[in-house]
């Protein structure tokens, strides 16, 4: 199961590094109460995640992990790492790399900004403005790239010829998040008011963490909180 990888817009991916436990273990965590263990997962136990999730008694998902591989645009993680309970990132450092040329995304469509959520977009640009659209993106993005080159070759240093770079630009960090953490990351990232982007990191996401602790998410995304 180690190393699925799940492609994440134009350049992006989700990739499972390790985990630890399974639905067994929140079970398991809930019984000690009683100084009792089991060693199969049976249907009763299935009904008792559900009331586990439902009561809010949730120190028994904590009691699982999960290490994820993830490359994404900067401003994804910039909402990503908002997710800080029960959660770890260790990210690529510009101070220690040089970042590729053509490492930065390019969006299939541009959308307009929504007129009632202040925050969120809708539809897509006029068809008119789509192409000088993709044209002054594309510059801005290439042109950045290539002062950060120049300012290199003049003997910057990589930690602060890095401040010119967009935000689009692509990093990658690792984040090790328990199950209950990471229910509530894809609760809320895949919801319609969540930057479309990272809906798509959530969907991903969802994907690796499904086959793994498939009665725990189920119970923890059906409880809304």
């Amino acid at each position: 199961m180690a190393n699925r990888e799940i492609r994440v817009l134009d350049k992006g991916f989700v990739r499972l590094i390790d985990h630890m436990g399974s639905d067994l273990s929140v079970v398991n965590a809930a019984r000690v109460s009683f100084g009792k263990t089991k060693e199969t997962f049976e249907e009763s136990d299935a009904k008792l995640v559900d009331y586990l999730a439902e009561h809010e008694h949730t120190s028994p998902f904590r009691h699982t992990a999960l290490t994820l591989h993830v490359k994404a645009p900067i401003f994804v993680f910039r909402q990503w790492m908002k997710h800080r309970i029960a959660s770890e990132f260790n990210e690529i450092s510009g101070r220690y790399v040089e970042f590729p040329e053509d490492e930065f995304f390019v969006p299939e469509a541009f959308r307009r900004q929504a007129k009632v959520n202040k925050q969120g977009s809708e539809g897509a640009i006029d068809e008119a403005n789509r192409e000088r659209a993709m044209a002054t993106y594309l510059e801005s993005c290439r042109g950045a790239v290539a002062h950060y080159k120049e300012l290199l070759s003049l003997g910057v240093c990589r930690e602060q010829a890095r401040c010119v770079l967009p935000l689009g630009l692509y990093s990658e960090v690792y984040w090790t998040v328990s199950l209950q953490a990471v229910a509530h990351f894809i609760r809320l990232r895949s919801d319609g008011h969540a930057q479309w982007e990272i809906q798509q990191y959530a969907a991903a996401v969802r994907s690796v963490v499904e086959p793994l602790y498939p009665v725990g998410l189920k119970a923890l995304l059906a409880t809304a909180r």
